[in-house]
């Protein structure tokens, strides 16, 4: 029986000595540490540059039906056969110079009736309502702006009908 004691005695000892054959139940957590803590530092420092941004002061803008008085220049902008713009002054339709000459005599017109120049202010200035189809092209809508600008309009204003809440989702 002695003997038999000292075999387990040698097993127990071979046990807490770490035999390479015998699983391990110990978990060493602080390289896991060592990264996490790295890994914070980084955030710590990256985060902040991520979040700057330019200060600006973006406009408050309230929707305001439009109103529609007889001084007011009507534009419906659609797109042409082959890419071509299609500009219509009220139901006719007009050509990039006509479209100037138009604006000029318009504004003339507005000016004469007003008693001159002088007379003139912003609220009785006239406007051009841009109504531009949802498949015309930016440059259509460009050229018109720039020919109303180039006639001497300041006011010019897009004419849109919302779907409703999600209208800008596709």
């Amino acid at each position: 029986m002695a003997i038999n004691i000292g075999e387990e005695h040698l097993k127990d000892e071979a046990l807490q000595a770490g035999d390479a054959d015998t699983p391990m139940s110990n978990i060493n957590v602080t390289p896991m540490v060592d990264v996490m803590l790295v890994l914070l530092i980084i955030f710590l420092i990256t985060v902040p540059v991520v979040i700057q941004n330019i200060p600006l002061k973006l406009p408050d803008v309230r929707n305001n039906p439009t109103q529609n008085k007889p001084t007011n220049v009507t534009l419906s902008v659609r797109a042409g056969p082959g890419g071509a713009c299609e500009v219509y002054w009220g139901m006719s339709k007009v050509t990039s110079d006509d479209l100037v000459k138009r604006a000029v005599a318009k504004l003339k017109a507005d000016i004469a009736a007003a008693g001159g120049p002088q007379n003139m202010t912003m609220d009785n200035m006239p406007e051009a309502h841009i109504r531009g189809d949802q498949n015309v092209p930016y440059k259509c809508i460009g050229g018109v702006i720039s020919d109303l600008q180039l006639a001497g309009f300041m006011k010019v204003g897009f004419i849109s009908q919302p779907n409703g809440p999600g209208a800008f989702t596709s």
